[in-house]
This record gives structure tokens, C-alpha cells and sequence, in this order.
């Protein structure tokens, strides 16, 4: 996609993962891609050395984007480096611990509604000024399947993924005068860490690709699948989208 050349990304959690995908997927399609992360530093390494591989510019930018400050030191240093974001994919995200809304603690509700609103949120005042700036400007929220279904056990994960889609909602109608567009990308089950440690602890089991069989497509989905859907919603292809939420769950719900 050479419409995508000379833009620059910055991946939260791009890392390893769904993030690390989306990453790799956007600089094969011409876009500078700033990774960042929260502690896995190697894996981060890797990634940006990937990205470079592909002849594209390429950093990484540690910090927790459950941490005001640390978002602004996020952005901060990216366009810094880089001089411009035109493209925020908010990515990094962390699971709830499987509770009973009456034995859930009220600093695991603050601390998984931090990392998928308030970093997000941050991030978007700090970034979206500038791509108002730029030819275009794109902001991905990559939100999840369980706002479908809202299931049991799960109260601080579905209620901080449902407010990422209402910011991003407010979000579009708010900059699409603006050039800027804004979606939404809800993964169902995904061959990552954090859908492996999922099926373990759902469902005991330890390889998720013992669910292959049993899947929409005959697989788990895996990261690149959602990576394609980014790449897609960031592209010219998908000039006229905007306040749309796509699920990517082979149907599942």
C-alpha cells in the first residue's frame, strides 16, 4: 500500500503480540513505526529490529500507558524523534482476574480501566492535535469481543474495553471535519499470551491450538489477521470509514 509512505505510527504494547503484529504489518505497508512497551524490552528489541529490516524507521519507547506521565513522555519522545504521528494504535491492554463483581477489588477495576481508557485518552489529547495537521490522521482502538457478549466473571475488562469504545465514538464524530478517522477493532479469541493464559484458565487448556479444530476457519485467529484489518482501516481503501467498529471473531458471536 505505497499510499501508506511516509507516515508514521506509534503501536501501544507493539511490542509482542497483537501489537507487534499491527507493527510489522503497517512498516511492511511503508509506515515508521515507534513500538511502545511496558517491560519486555527484548521482545520490543526484536520487533523494532523487524521493522528496520523492512526499511522502514523504527524505536522503542518504554513506559505504562496506565501512567499519565508516562504517556506524555510516550508521545513526547515520538514526535520528538520522528516529527509527526499520523496513525495511534492503542493496543496494550491487560486482562481482569476472573471475578465475581462482589469479589472484585476496586483497585482492579482502577487499575484495568487506567491502561485501556485513561492511557488511551491521554494519548489521543496529546497526539490528535498534530494529525490535523497532517494529510490524514487515523486512531485504532483495538477494543475486544467481549463487549458482544459481556460475560460473567469479567465486570472491569468489559466495562474499561466498553468505555475505549465510547471515546473512540465521541472521538470520530468530534475530527472527522478534521481529516481524521476513527475505528474500532474488536479481536473474539487470538493466539497470544494473553489468549493462551485465557484458555488455561477458562478452560484448562494449555495449547490453544488444540482449539483449531473447533474454530470458525478451522484456526484460532490469529495476530495477523487483526493486523490486517488495521492495515486495511488505516489505508486509503478505507477513505470513507469511520465510527465503525469491526469484529474480528470468525463469527464466533
Amino acid at each position: 500500500m505505497a499510499e501508506l509512505e511516509r507516515r508514521t505510527a506509534l503501536v501501544t504494547g507493539g511490542g509482542r503480540g497483537i501489537g507487534r503484529a499491527i507493527a510489522l504489518a503497517l512498516a511492511a505497508d511503508g509506515v515508521d513505526v515507534a513500538v511502545n512497551y511496558r517491560r519486555d524490552f527484548d521482545s520490543a528489541t526484536e520487533t523494532v529490529n523487524a521493522i528496520k529490516a523492512l526499511g522502514r524507521r523504527s524505536a522503542a519507547f518504554v513506559g505504562s500507558v496506565d501512567v499519565t506521565g508516562d504517556c506524555e513522555r510516550i508521545a513526547g519522545e515520538t514526535l520528538e524523534l520522528f516529527g509527526a504521528v499520523d496513525i495511534l494504535v492503542h493496543n496494550a491492554g491487560i486482562a481482569s482476574r476472573g471475578q465475581l463483581v462482589t469479589n472484585t477489588e476496586v483497585a482492579e477495576v482502577e487499575r484495568v480501566w487506567r491502561t485501556h481508557v485513561l492511557g488511551a485518552f491521554v494519548l489521543t489529547k496529546l497526539l490528535v492535535p498534530g494529525m490535523r495537521t497532517r494529510p490524514r490522521g487515523d486512531v485504532i482502538m483495538i477494543s475486544s469481543a467481549a463487549t458482544t457478549h459481556m460475560a460473567a466473571n469479567s465486570a472491569p475488562y468489559n466495562m474499561a474495553k466498553a468505555a475505549l469504545e465510547a471515546l473512540a465514538r465521541g472521538l470520530a464524530k468530534e475530527e472527522r471535519r478534521n481529516g481524521i478517522h476513527v475505528n474500532v477493532v474488536a479481536p473474539g479469541l487470538v493466539a497470544t499470551e494473553m489468549g493462551r493464559r485465557l484458555v488455561k484458565g477458562a478452560m484448562g487448556v494449555d495449547d490453544i491450538h488444540t482449539l483449531d479444530a473447533g474454530s470458525p476457519f478451522a484456526h484460532v485467529c490469529t495476530p495477523e489477521e487483526i493486523a490486517d484489518v488495521v492495515r486495511f482501516l488505516v489505508s486509503d481503501a478505507a477513505g470513507y470509514l469511520t465510527d465503525q467498529r469491526i469484529t474480528v471473531d470468525g463469527g464466533t458471536f
